[in-house]
């Protein structure tokens, strides 16, 4: 399986491996204090933070050990974020998910779109069995967003994080193959 030519296409959206051209239009979005308030790491603090997190996402690429995909405007061919598969466990066939995307584009159903399509391949190209989100339990407009994309929360880790000071909780949320199998299930009877 050759991941460094992946490319996924939405309605709005083409999800595709990160190029040394995008650089500082992730470095706008990740310098960001507010795109950041949630993350585990602090905002970027210079273009050479964007050009070490590409150089290192091709790395993961080729060596199959994390799938980290541009999420790219198809309207106008600008980078509004990205999205990534990490943590990627191939013998128990699960990864984690996540994204980080432009401020200027949030509630604006990005994630849902993007996320629906990598789920889709993660199951069913990568053949994963399970998917898992960590978040801030204070970030509710993740939470709502992995809801809608058919996560369900499993547990709450005290104290898990500390950036710059901060000490935070996680909220875990899971999503399995057949979870998603069953749903698609249970919308066709409901619809004869």
């Amino acid at each position: 399986m050759q991941l460094t030519t992946i490319k996924l296409d939405t309605e709005r959206f083409t999800l595709r491996p990160l190029t040394s051209q995008d650089a500082e239009a992730l470095f706008a979005i990740f310098s960001d204090a507010d795109v950041m308030r949630y993350w585990n790491t602090p905002p970027w603090e210079c273009l050479e933070d964007a050009t070490q997190f590409i150089k290192q996402s091709h790395e993961d690429l080729t060596t199959q050990q994390a799938i980290t995909l541009a999420i790219v405007s198809k309207s106008d061919e600008i980078l509004i974020g990205k999205c990534l598969l990490f943590s990627w466990d191939k013998e128990s066939r699960r990864a984690e998910i996540g994204f980080g995307i432009a401020k200027s584009h949030w509630g604006q159903g990005v994630i849902q779109e993007a996320g629906s399509a990598l789920i889709n391949y993660a199951f069913s190209t990568l053949q994963l069995r399970r998917i898992e989100a960590e978040i801030d339990p204070a970030n509710i407009g993740s939470a709502k967003v992995l809801t809608k994309l058919g996560f369900t929360k499993e547990g709450h880790l005290r104290a898990r994080w500390e950036i710059a000071g901060e000490v935070s909780d996680s909220a875990l949320f899971g999503l399995l193959a057949s979870d998603l199998q069953y749903k698609a299930k249970t919308n066709t009877q409901r619809s004869r």
